[in-house]
């Protein structure tokens, strides 16, 4: 049985194998975000650059205290030689683990099997995760196209950055620029409170303020 899991939904925990040893979901994420993100298969061209790139970028991931973990569903032995090939054509060496989901169970608790697509391999899904193990995005690709990893930063700093300030992230929002006030903040006060920075009014329900949080990551 295939789970669509939903935005806010808590995110299934799972026992399983991976290339880093043995790991139960929920222990192994602990107080961190996640990334959690499948492979239609291992030995694939698409897949070996979207791990590397992800690999270079594990910096700026725990720089937002977050863990990154792929699946495929072949065996673990597969994915070690995989492994090899990846370190080898993309010039890194990979520094976080890819679950070993040969018979398709954990990418079937989360949805990652599409039937009309294949009814065996996975799309390019995503998750991210937070400390609380809720679901706080979902999108997939299509096996033929791979993801864009500096988006999913980018969606990565809007959800911590609206999760401790009072604002929303604007279209085509990145850090540094300019947030949106929530129109549930109207007081004057409350307004001075949260926002010493100033804001400009475009519409009594469109105000913009320069974002709150801009000294926490060195860019």
């Amino acid at each position: 049985m295939t789970v669509e899991l939903k935005i806010g939904d808590i995110a299934p925990d799972f026992n399983a194998e991976t290339t880093e040893g043995p790991i139960k979901f929920h222990e192994w994420l602990d107080r961190s975000w996640g990334i959690f993100f499948s492979h239609p298969k291992d030995f694939t061209p698409v897949c070996t650059t979207e791990l590397g790139v992800a690999a270079k970028l594990k910096k700026e991931f725990d720089q937002r205290q977050t863990k990154m973990i792929a699946l495929s569903v072949n065996p673990l032995n597969t994915h070690q030689e995989w492994v090899k090939d990846i370190c080898e054509t993309q010039q890194v060496k990979m520094n976080f683990p890819i679950i070993a989901d040969e018979n398709g169970n954990i990418a079937r608790l989360y949805g990652m099997i599409h039937p009309h697509v294949n009814e065996t391999i996975t799309v390019r899904s995503v998750f991210i995760i937070d400390p609380q193990k809720k679901v706080r995005l979902t999108f997939c690709y299509p096996p033929s196209t791979g993801r864009n990893f500096k988006e999913i930063l980018r969606v990565l700093d809007s959800l911590q950055l609206t999760d401790s300030y009072k604002v929303a992230t604007p279209a085509n929002w990145e850090w540094g620029q300019e947030c949106v006030i929530l129109p549930s903040i109207t007081n004057p006060e409350e307004l001075n409170k949260y926002f010493p920075n100033g804001y400009r009014e475009l519409k009594p329900y469109l105000r913009m303020t320069p974002q709150p949080n801009i000294e926490t990551l060195k860019k």
